[in-house]
């Protein structure tokens, strides 16, 4: 149970750590491994191979609701390939997400089933792909993946996850590869997260949506005119980093508007 806990702690600081500083992290091969570290630096189980690729084979099974494990769903890439393996699906997907030939949502289901597939970690590969996948949301301008839960919406819909995976995986590296079971999954759910979001956001409830340091930022400048990020941090006690994060929030919700650019930038209520 206390590795359970310790699990629960890693994932959710960092993903709390990738929807702060997302604009900050770069998708790329040495970031896959620090994300990683980062998700199992609780977890006195996993010291050895954090942040490092896996040294033998493993296979992805399946868990039923306790937690059991039911089976073996597919055998993933040997350990001897791995290392090749991702850094040509994180330049592949790169290229994909840098150019105009491939929707964004294409591109990222396409790195998700692949990633779990090579399963290039002993453990944590399916929380780290969740992390990725909000990451490269996030990136890509889906701004709302903070406010519905993606996590959510594949444990509840975790037996046709495990289908779609399954469909599409055992097809990659041969000459009929077709990941269409897993795009129809990812897009679903994808959509799901985007009519949650907007739902939630349509309502004038910011309490649920804002952290503490967030909403306090939010009700200062609700009684101010405008204000400088400095003197909004002297004026509620929140750390200027944090105090830009919150702005950052507060303008993807269109709740403010900034006026001015450098050091004379202001902010106030629209």
């Amino acid at each position: 149970m206390l590795t359970d806990k310790q699990e629960v702690r890693g994932y959710y600081e960092l993903l709390e750590t990738v929807f702060d500083s997302w604009k900050h992290v770069p998708f790329t091969e040495s970031t896959i491994k620090q994300l990683h570290k980062e998700l199992l630096k609780y977890t006195e189980k996993d010291e050895r191979h954090r942040g490092e690729y896996k040294k033998t084979e493993n296979a992805v099974e399946m868990y039923d609701e306790t937690g059991k494990s039911i089976g073996v769903v597919f055998a993933t890439t040997p350990a001897y390939l791995t290392p090749k393996r991702v850094q040509e699906l994180v330049d592949r997907t790169q290229r994909a997400l840098g150019g105009m030939e491939i929707h964004p949502l294409l591109a990222i289901a396409d790195f998700v089933v692949e990633f779990l597939a090579i399963h290039p970690f002993q453990d944590g590969n399916g929380r780290l792909a969740r992390i990725l996948t909000n990451l490269l949301m996030l990136r890509a301008g889906y701004a709302y993946v903070p406010y519905a839960s993606h996590e959510k919406l594949v444990e509840d819909n975790k037996a046709e996850y495990y289908v779609a995976l399954r469909r599409s995986q055992k097809t990659l590296w041969t000459d009929k590869e077709d990941i269409a079971p897993w795009l129809d999954f990812f897009l679903t759910v994808s959509l799901t997260q985007a009519r949650q979001a907007i739902e939630l956001l349509s309502r004038e409830n910011i309490e649920r949506i804002l952290s503490p340091k967030q909403l306090a930022v939010w009700r200062f400048l609700e009684s101010a005119e405008e204000s400088s990020p400095g003197k909004i941090a002297k004026a509620t006690g929140v750390a200027r980093p944090t105090v830009s994060q919150a702005l950052d929030v507060l303008l993807r919700l269109k709740k403010i508007e900034r006026i001015g650019q450098g050091r004379t930038t202001r902010y106030r209520k629209v």
